[in-house]
């Protein structure tokens, strides 16, 4: 695994690992260098290579830095010019562009070709409302023009014509950055779709979810039975989709409705009064257990993970400690 450097002057580089933790979880190999104002660049250097120091010899090193031609860039650059064949530096350090990093640490294995990719992961995060103050852009991609443009006609088949769910998850906060940033860079959807009647039915939900899907990734909200239409249309057989519940009541209504889920993630169901907390994440009601026992009849399995890095708990083990029927 290539581990990671983050070096700032003052405790930035702390601050935002712990902040990439909390939305990626615990990461391996990432260490915090921070350079303070009553240290010089020998104490520096020293911090770095104590930090280097604690990878694997065979470790290739990625830094991420606050500033290009700052003392923390200044010192890394010197340790990496004996390893400029495999280490990289990328400056500018920004959350999106950590993400990014940890991401990529699941399916690369080389510093300099995860560098490549958080450049734009950088600057894709820097965004500014109102929208209209955004630079005008002059050219659009060749291949977004190139996309056919209004809905295809009823009855059209593309691929196969079967929706791919690539994942399926409870988690009564929707859309938000351990989606958005661990789970998708992990099952890799094209298509983040949020099925919910309720959260269809309210307008400033439906705009927030839809601005907070990642770069590269659409996200729609809809209703429960037109999660049920899309997954028997074939229209729709070129679609990777992260499906998002709010609840296990909707699942058990898609199910129902025809829709096959082989596996459900249990990431988040907030607590409120009435229901029990089973652990830190996790509260549940008697219609919650109910909906659960209901899709384990169906022969849905259930994956209780908030991050991709978690290990799987058991859910019956979790629901015994409410103390509710029927677990």
């Amino acid at each position: 695994m290539v581990g990671i450097i983050l070096a700032s002057h003052g405790e930035f580089a702390a601050g935002i690992k712990q902040s990439g933790q909390m939305i990626f979880g615990e990461q391996e190999k990432v260490e915090a260098v921070t350079f303070m104002p009553n240290e010089g660049p020998d104490d520096l250097k020293a911090h770095l290579e104590a930090a280097i120091a604690k990878f694997d010899p065979e470790d290739e090193v990625l830094f991420l830095i606050d500033l290009w031609g700052g003392s923390p860039f200044n010192q890394s650059n010197g340790l990496f010019e004996a390893h400029k064949d495999k280490w990289a530096i990328v400056t500018g350090l920004n959350l999106p562009m950590l993400i990014e990093a940890y991401g990529s640490r699941l399916s690369m294995d080389s510093a300099q070709e995860i560098a490549a990719h958080l450049v734009d992961a950088g600057r894709d995060g820097v965004k500014i409302k109102p929208e209209n103050l955004e630079p005008a852009k002059d050219d659009k991609p060749a291949e977004a023009a190139a996309q056919p443009q209004g809905a295809l006609p009823e009855g059209t088949v593309v691929g196969d014509g079967k929706i791919k769910i690539a994942l399926a998850r409870i988690d009564s906060r929707l859309l938000h950055g351990q989606v958005a940033t661990a789970w998708t860079k992990s099952v890799t959807p094209n298509r983040i779709i949020v099925v919910s009647d309720n959260v269809a039915k309210d307008s400033l939900r439906k705009t927030l979810i839809t601005e907070a899907a990642p770069p590269g990734v659409k996200a729609n909200v809809i209703p429960i039975q037109k999660m049920i239409d899309i997954y028997k249309d074939p229209r729709f057989g070129g679609t990777k989709a992260l499906l998002l519940f709010e609840n296990p009541e909707d699942v058990v209504k898609v199910v129902d409705g025809g829709v096959k889920l082989d596996s459900v993630n249990v990431g988040s169901m907030a607590h409120s009064e009435g229901k029990v907390m089973i652990n830190n994440v996790l509260s549940v009601d008697q219609e919650d257990v109910d909906s659960f026992k209901h899709l384990e009849s169906e022969g849905v399995k259930f994956d209780v993970r908030k991050v991709p890095t978690d290990s799987n708990a058991n859910l019956d083990d979790l629901l015994k400690k409410s103390g509710l029927q029927n677990v």
